[in-house]
């Protein structure tokens, strides 16, 4: 067996991404925690909306990340290094106009967003003073993407992760500071956020290119940049991955306007035990992450057997991690709910419904895992057709199930999602090995 392929050397890639996204979630559930601690839960609630919000923006330029790891990862194996330079300057180029039009267009997306949902006048302030600051964190969360992307590409998962970590790092020191000390409440979670993300990117981007002088020269040539060739490829790739994030990140928006059709107590609640499925997606990423270089690199170098054993031994570590998890949550997922909040109304809430917390980590293991197999390959179409679908029968099963059974409907949905997730993927599979013939 190849020892790129090897559970050994997966974990060995994959340990420095499982910390550095265990620290991911923690900034979700500090501010949560900051939140759900003050005297008014219009706090969380406002807070848990508008990062609903922005994560539905931000997470559907995931390509940013996705596209560069599996571009990365194949030119990697082939020993193109000049183009890998020149899909950093392309994806660079990517999140300056988008971070622009973000900022230009952001008054229309704040109306949009309380047309969507239904706040009280009290919610609807603290909501727009956490958006007019979270907007300008467009560049550096999304160069972020980039920097990440890269270095699991390279397989250099270290530090993708020393990246991450000093951004949720930051972003937790800050928003304690901010709120704590300074007393600006959901101002002071959205500051954190917005100089965490701007101090990573900038130190980090000039890290990058001190790397990849290692490999390569740095020369910026616009001709090779702005290939219309590559940057077609460049935009069919990362247009199919892009409408594959908006549409994950549609189908948890979606959930948490379900649940402020039901309450906002529902969606502070709702927040709360999502923060403990997503520590458990992010940790479980860590495989997917760590496949997704080895899949590219075996593609590249047109590896059938390194391809195999690596598909196999990321299963079997993403199974049997997800189950552990599942086990923790069940004999740990009151003490868990009682940090984040001590609202007696919501802390109640989320109890009432906390076993879902427990099953959704195997459940979800398995589309976690198909994800970094498929974004390493960079067959993003059928990642696109996987998710439409999925999320197809999602919205109609939560519309159904909310309406007969509420919030226990809305967990339902969601735990058939992830299982059509996988289900969608393991039939586009045999694509995958076409490719190495």
């Amino acid at each position: 067996m190849s020892d790129r392929a090897s559970i050994s050397n997966i974990v060995k890639l994959s340990i420095p991404i499982f910390f550095a996204n265990l620290v991911i979630p923690l900034v979700a559930i500090v501010d949560t925690g900051l939140m759900g601690n003050l005297d008014n839960g219009s706090y969380l609630t406002a807070t848990s909306i508008a990062t609903s919000v922005f994560s539905l923006i931000f997470w559907s330029f995931g390509f940013l990340r996705m596209g560069t790891t599996g571009m990365v990862a194949q030119a990697h194996g082939s020993k193109n290094y000049d183009e890998i330079v020149n899909l950093v300057f392309r994806n660079i180029a990517f999140v300056i106009l988008i971070s622009l039009l973000l900022i230009f267009f952001q008054r229309y997306i704040f109306i949009i967003s309380l047309n969507v949902f239904e706040l009280s006048s009290e919610t609807t302030k603290y909501f727009k003073e956490y958006f007019e600051l979270r907007i300008y964190s467009s560049f550096g969360e999304l160069t972020i993407y980039i920097i990440t992307g890269l270095f699991i590409g390279l397989q250099r998962t270290t530090v993708s992760s020393v990246v991450v970590g000093f951004f949720s790092i930051t972003n937790i020191l800050l928003s304690l500071l901010f709120v704590v000390y300074f007393d600006l409440d959901v101002q002071g979670v959205a500051l954190g956020t917005l100089v965490s993300s701007s101090l990573t990117s900038i130190i980090f981007l000039c890290y990058t290119f001190f790397e990849l002088q290692k490999f390569t020269s740095i020369k910026i040539n616009l001709e090779k940049i702005f290939n219309l060739k590559k940057i077609t490829k460049l935009f069919n790739i990362n247009f199919d991955i892009f409408i594959r994030s908006a549409f994950l990140t549609f189908s948890f928006l979606f959930f948490t306007y379900l649940g402020n059709t039901i309450s906002e107590d529902v969606v502070a609640a709702n927040t709360i035990l999502l923060n403990l499925i997503m520590l458990s997606a992010f940790i479980l990423d860590a495989y997917a992450f760590s496949t997704e270089g080895i899949v590219g690199y075996s593609i590249g170098s047109k590896d059938k057997k390194l391809l195999t054993n690596v598909i196999k031994n990321s299963f079997i570590l993403s199974a049997t991690t997800g189950l552990l998890i599942s086990i923790v949550y069940l004999f740990g997922k009151n003490h868990f709910i009682s940090i984040m909040t001590d609202l007696t109304d919501i802390k109640n809430l989320s109890l009432s419904h906390s076993y879902w917390v427990v099953l959704i980590p195997f459940l979800s293991s398995f589309c976690f895992q198909f994800d970094g197999i498929f974004i390493g390959a960079s067959q993003t179409k059928e990642l696109r057709n996987a998710m439409i679908i999925s999320v197809a029968i999602y919205i109609v099963c939560a519309l159904f199930l909310a309406e007969t059974l509420g919030n226990s409907g809305l967990w339902i949905s969601l735990s058939i999602f992830f299982a059509l997730r996988a289900l969608s993927l393991f039939y586009f599979l045999p694509r995958i090995y076409q490719r190495v013939r």
